[in-house]
């Protein structure tokens, strides 16, 4: 009896051994999965995994690495380049590296669908990155208020924040502390990016926020912002 197809992001893929990939994909009824594709690499392949590619895949095998047994296209391949390809690779990374194997993620999933297309269709990348990690960070479990302090007061424009682990967000005593103003954490709650203030919190924010999780080892797709100088705004991960 043949196993039901979900649906599938190819996230990365490396050769393995003569002709076959191994690839990391992020499914939605089985959450991130590594499998084996056997001869993925053979000549004339019609379908060569490749990142972003959404398919339709069947997987077995009882350890953490499966066989992928089926795979089939499932719509158009989304095009990626420039700044708004590495910031798809780090998406990616983010997955690899932070969802636990074979854990459902429906609502992540669909939020890693909308992001590529929004990508795909030239919308401002920070953004798009901001609210994926938000909501990695609440799909995992690691979430926190925007509009409630660690104490549950609403948050307060005119005074300002820091994060804090297991904690959330502790309101300074003074507002020339530091942190972040209250004001771009109402902006980000109101999903409002209009504001280049609410942007750099975001950014601010989300690094300390998934800091503890991604532990030591750097984020391989940052470091390409540094190394491409055609990428004219700097670094937006």
């Amino acid at each position: 009896m043949s196993r039901p197809l979900s649906p599938a992001y190819v996230l990365h893929s490396r050769p393995y051994r003569d002709t076959s990939a191994l690839v990391d994909l992020f499914t939605l009824h089985q959450g991130l999965q590594r499998a084996v594709w056997r001869g993925a690499r053979g000549q004339r392949k019609a379908l060569v995994p490749q990142a972003f590619m959404p398919l339709m895949v069947a997987t077995t095998g009882r350890g953490e690495l499966k066989t992928l047994t089926q795979a089939e296209a499932a719509g158009s391949y989304v095009l990626l380049q420039g700044d708004a390809l590495f910031s798809g690779m780090y998406l990616n990374e983010l997955l690899v590296r932070l969802v636990y194997p074979g854990d459902p993620q429906p609502v992540l999933f669909a939020a890693y669908q909308h992001a590529l297309e929004q990508l795909a269709g030239n919308a401002p990348v920070e953004p798009v990155l901001r609210q994926f990690e938000w909501q990695l960070l609440d799909s995992l479990g690691y979430g926190f208020s925007l509009t409630l302090d660690a104490r549950g007061q609403p948050v307060v424009a005119d005074a300002r924040y820091v994060w804090q682990a297991e904690q959330g967000l502790v309101v300074l005593e003074a507002v020339n502390d530091g942190g972040v103003p209250g004001s771009a954490l109402l902006a980000m709650a109101a999903n409002d990016w209009a504001e280049p203030q609410t942007l750099r919190a975001a950014k601010q924010l989300m690094r300390q926020a998934l800091a503890p999780h991604l532990g030591e080892r750097p984020l391989t797709s940052r470091s390409l912002f540094t190394r491409h100088p055609f990428i004219a705004k700097g670094d937006p991960q």
